[in-house]
C-alpha cells in the first residue's frame, strides 16, 4: 500500500497548518477567556461565559458550515483556511478556558494573601505567583484537547481543504474505489503518529515545568 503514501500525505500540511494555526487560536482563547471569567467586573465574565456555553454548546462541524457558508450571506467572507483555523481554534479555546479557570481555582488561598502582603498588584500576583503555579497542572488536559483539536482538524475536509481526510476521500473516489481498507487504514496511522507527536511534545513540556519547580523554578 505504499504506492498511496505520496497522494495521501500531500494534505498532511494542510492538516499540521489548520492544527497548529487553530492552537494558537485556542491557547490565546483559552487564557482570555479562563482569566476573564474571574474578573470583577460583571459584563466581561457575561462575555466569556456567553462565548464558551455558545462554542461547547454547538457543534464544531456547523460552527465551520455558518463561518464559511453562511457568514457571507451577511457580507463577512473567509477563506477556507482562516475559518478552519478560526472556528476550531475557538471552539477548542472554550473549553482549555474552563482547564485555565479551574488550574488557577486550584492554587491555594494563600498564594493570593502571601502576594498582597508583598504589596503585589493583582495583575502582578496573576502573573508572577498564580499561573506559574498553575500551569503545570494545566499541561494534561491542554494535551488531550490539542490531541482532539488534531482529530477534529478532519472537519476541514467538509470545507474545501484539501486535508489528509479529503485526500484520502478523493484518492478512494477517483482512483482506487476497491482498495478502502489500506486508504483508511493509512489515513488512521496518519493521524495516529501525528497525535503520538502531539502527546510526546506534551509529555516533555510537564517534565520541564515540574523539573523548573523540583529546583526552585517556581515557587
Amino acid at each position: 500500500m505504499f504506492d498511496l503514501w505520496p497522494t495521501l500525505l500531500s494534505g498532511a500540511g494542510i492538516t499540521v497548518a489548520v492544527t497548529l494555526g487553530a492552537a494558537v487560536v485556542a491557547l490565546v482563547a483559552s487564557f482570555g477567556a479562563g482569566l476573564t471569567m474571574r474578573s470583577h467586573f460583571a459584563p466581561a465574565r457575561a462575555l466569556a461565559s456567553s462565548y464558551i456555553a455558545l462554542f461547547r454548546g454547538t457543534s464544531a462541524l456547523v460552527q465551520l458550515f455558518w463561518a464559511y457558508f453562511a457568514l457571507p450571506f451577511f457580507g463577512i467572507r473567509m477563506e477556507a483556511m482562516t475559518a478552519g483555523i478560526l472556528v476550531l481554534g475557538l471552539n477548542t479555546g472554550a473549553y482549555g478556558a474552563e482547564v485555565v479557570r479551574g488550574a488557577i481555582q486550584a492554587v491555594p488561598r494563600q498564594q493570593y494573601d502571601a502576594a498582597t502582603v508583598l504589596g503585589f498588584t493583582r495583575r502582578q500576583t496573576m502573573r508572577h505567583v498564580i499561573l506559574p503555579q498553575a500551569a503545570p497542572a494545566m499541561i494534561p488536559p491542554f494535551g488531550n484537547l490539542a490531541v482532539e483539536l488534531l482529530k477534529n482538524s478532519a472537519l476541514v475536509s467538509l470545507i474545501t481543504l484539501a486535508d489528509l481526510t479529503f485526500q484520502a476521500k478523493d484518492v478512494l473516489r477517483t482512483q482506487y474505489p476497491a482498495r478502502s481498507p489500506e486508504i483508511f487504514a493509512m489515513l488512521l496511522i496518519s493521524y495516529f503518529v501525528l497525535a503520538q507527536g502531539i502527546s510526546f511534545g506534551m509529555r516533555r513540556l510537564e517534565v520541564r515545568l515540574a523539573h523548573g519547580r523540583d529546583h526552585g523554578g517556581v515557587h
